[in-house]
């Protein structure tokens, strides 16, 4: 089956929550070379993002889009850009 189910919408939904608060507050860390526009607008970007992947209705796709909010976050916790 490659549609996601209400189950498995239901499944990933704290995750998707937790990786949006972790981005976000990954983003505030003043280990970041950002200044409060350019701040502003990665927190933009992160939340247009996450608006779009909850439209999603791709197993596939919701697992990709995972993987790359988990990739972010990851680089951003080194204190890199994506």
């Amino acid at each position: 089956m490659i549609w996601a189910t209400a189950e498995d919408l239901a499944r990933n939904r704290p995750v998707v929550l937790s990786l949006y608060r972790q981005i976000l507050r990954a983003l505030n860390s003043p280990a970041l070379p950002l200044g409060h526009a350019a701040r502003l607008a990665k927190k933009a970007e992160c939340r247009a993002i996450f608006i779009f992947g909850a439209e999603e209705r791709s197993l596939h796709n919701i697992r990709d889009l995972l993987n790359a909010a988990r990739h972010t976050l990851g680089l951003l916790n080194r204190g890199r850009l994506p």
